[in-house]
């Protein structure tokens, strides 16, 4: 019988002596079914560093832990870490062990399966190493090069069977670097002589013929063409095998952003004319993506965004991203700012690393200095030279009506900008390692009488944690930028450069450092320097802290003459929530020189580190 409990309902009569015997039977059964117990290691002739890495492997670790441990799980694990100690022994170089496993006593390895024990108070774990095995001779042959042998693979070092099996496997890797896709062990005799304590161990290798790539062949159906998958992948056909071909092959089609599973195979077998052919398996994504973002600042105000993205548009993994930006909510920045853009791309257009893209955007900016309507389209080509590296290329049109201190301006423009990105960051969310480059150049011809000119840009970044202290990262980041050609009375508006907020130097105005007109107006400068520092600790998995300091330069002469301008900085303190896809950051900034008055502050909240 079932009964629901419930607000307002009540529970059948039960006379208090069932009530206590049922609950005296429940007690019971979980008392034989559950039995925390003490887990206890002795080790004899052991070395230190084994007690972590030799004590990690045993099942009975874990289960020490757990409050509801169950006599037939302690045993099972017990049993099962005979050979999972020996295991991780031998990884360590020792050959010669012997293990004890006693459970209230008694030798785990003497129980049945089938009879545990009905209760386990005290397991004890006692190992005896025995002493550590050196190489004796360590050969490997025959040798696709003469680089050395992988570290620690040698007479004399620390027989460890993990050492082993990353020489074996390195060699072979070495011989499938040169073209020979199915070498493989053919021998091994590996010996242990007791009375030297010494390994003895040689590995012959098979590196089998030298192949060439064949055909790539689709073992599934894909809403992808398949004569638009084999020109995404871009298999060098005919060409000598290479791996490290191959994980670019692989990374080619993950990177139209189509597919959730890429997979690459070798065929069993080559063909008789030498060559081997390479099995293709995918995953569709679902075609169809919509996302939304949103970044909030105590004087820019709110920044929401989303966008559409059909990633197969054509069925060729063609992409298509219509996305829309409004910001400036409730902000002290000039106002509301607009911005509706699509974007279409055509992987492997010209060869398999170079997409083609076209571009449109609607724009509207309401800023303190200047306000912007703006049309633009381009079209242009980017090239992966490598997974980290990337080079743009385009041809733009412009046409756009500035307003701001001198008075409204129209332009219209052709323009061919240019960038160069090197990514080798070890996350772009949250970095701790490495360096970001990205420098742009976009020279224009003026049209209608616009003066020709060209934008130059520069963003680096670079992060360093200490070695000796793994929760501090330091973060150092330089902005550039120029305009080339006009004065800044003649060039357009929105082209200018502008210092102050989230961007740029935290804890200042948004764009209030610009070129002074006197009277309470400034316009833009013509160049631009950005300097920001940060020292980012981490308390724990989840939880940071960081303190920063910024300092930004605006100038009318270039960045030659640092005397025609002004500088301004700001410093401040935040915390990072690591959400596991990136930090959600919180900022509070305080300006250090202009304005004067220290008692301002900013605030910024936002999604990944600052830069």
């Amino acid at each position: 019988m079932y009964y629901h409990l419930s607000k307002g309902h009540d529970l059948p009569p039960v006379s208090r002596l069932t009530r206590f015997l049922a609950t005296t039977l429940i007690a019971g059964i979980l008392a034989t079914q559950a039995s925390a117990f003490e887990l206890k290691w002795v080790w004899k002739d052991a070395e230190e560093e084994a007690f972590s890495t030799v004590g990690n492997a045993a099942l009975l670790g874990p289960l020490s832990r757990q409050d509801d441990a169950d006599a037939q799980d302690i045993l099972g694990a017990a049993q099962a870490d005979y050979a999972r100690l020996i295991a991780a022994l031998y990884d360590e170089g020792y050959y010669a062990p012997v293990i004890a496993i006693t459970l209230d006593g008694r030798e785990a390895a003497t129980f049945s399966p089938v009879s545990p024990p009905s209760q386990v108070g005290t397991v004890t774990i006692t190992i005896t190493t025995g002493p550590r095995f050196s190489f004796g001779q360590a050969q490997i042959s025959p040798r696709a090069n003469d680089d050395p042998l992988t570290q620690g693979f040698s007479s004399g070092e620390p027989a460890k069977l993990t050492i082993i099996r990353d020489a074996v496997g390195a060699e072979v890797d070495h011989w499938r670097d040169a073209g020979h896709a199915k070498a493989d062990v053919a021998s091994q005799q590996i010996a242990a002589r007791h009375p030297q304590q010494e390994l003895d161990v040689r590995v012959v290798l098979d590196p089998g013929p030298q192949l060439r790539f064949g055909t790539l062949v689709l073992t599934n159906d894909s809403a992808v063409r398949t004569d638009r998958l084999i020109d995404i992948a871009g298999l060098p056909t005919g060409q000598r095998f290479s791996p490290d071909e191959l994980d670019r092959v692989a990374a080619r089609l993950r990177r139209t952003g189509t597919f959730d599973v890429v997979a690459l195979s070798e065929a069993d077998s080559a063909n008789a004319d030498g060559t081997l052919d390479i099995e293709l398996q995918t995953t569709d994504r679902l075609p169809r993506r919509f996302g939304f973002g949103a970044e909030i600042s105590s004087q820019e105000g709110l920044e929401l965004s989303g966008f559409w993205l059909h990633r197969n548009l054509l069925g060729g993994a063609e992409r298509l991203r219509i996305e829309a930006d409004v910001g400036g909510i409730g902000g002290q920045s000039g106002g509301e700012d607009y911005e509706l853009g699509a974007r279409f791309s055509r992987p492997a257009t010209f060869n398999e690393d170079t997409d083609f893209f076209i571009e449109t955007n609607l724009e509207r900016l309401n800023e303190p200095s200047f306000t912007s309507r703006k049309f633009s389209v381009e079209a242009g080509i980017k090239r992966y030279a490598t997974p980290r590296r990337e080079y743009t290329f385009a041809i733009g049109y412009e046409r756009a009506r500035t307003t701001d201190a001198l008075g409204e301006e129209d332009y219209t423009i052709l323009t061919a900008p240019a960038t160069v990105q090197f990514d080798y960051r070890d996350d772009t969310l949250n970095p701790k390692e490495g360096y970001f480059a990205l420098a742009s150049a976009m020279p224009y011809i003026g049209l209608d009488g616009t003066p020709d000119g060209a934008v130059l840009s520069f963003d680096g970044r670079a992060y360093y944690t200490l070695p000796q202290m793994q929760a501090l990262t330091l973060a150092l980041r330089t902005q550039i930028g120029t305009v080339l050609g006009p004065d800044v009375e003649d060039a357009p508006a929105d082209f200018l450069f502008f210092s102050g907020g989230g961007g740029t130097v935290r804890g200042q105005e948004y764009q209030s450092l610009g070129i002074d007109l006197g009277g309470g107006s400034q316009i833009g400068g013509n160049a631009f320097l950005g300097l920001s520092v940060e020292a980012r600790y981490a308390l724990n998995d989840t939880l940071g802290v960081v303190a920063f300091f910024d300092t930004g330069f605006i100038g009318s002469e270039g960045l030659g003459d640092t005397s025609a301008g002004d500088w301004h900085s700001g410093a401040g303190l935040g915390v990072r929530y690591d959400t596991g896809i990136g930090p959600i950051r919180f900022d509070v900034a305080v300006p250090i020189d202009r304005p004067q008055d220290a008692s301002s502050f900013q605030v910024y909240i936002g999604i990944g580190q600052s830069f």
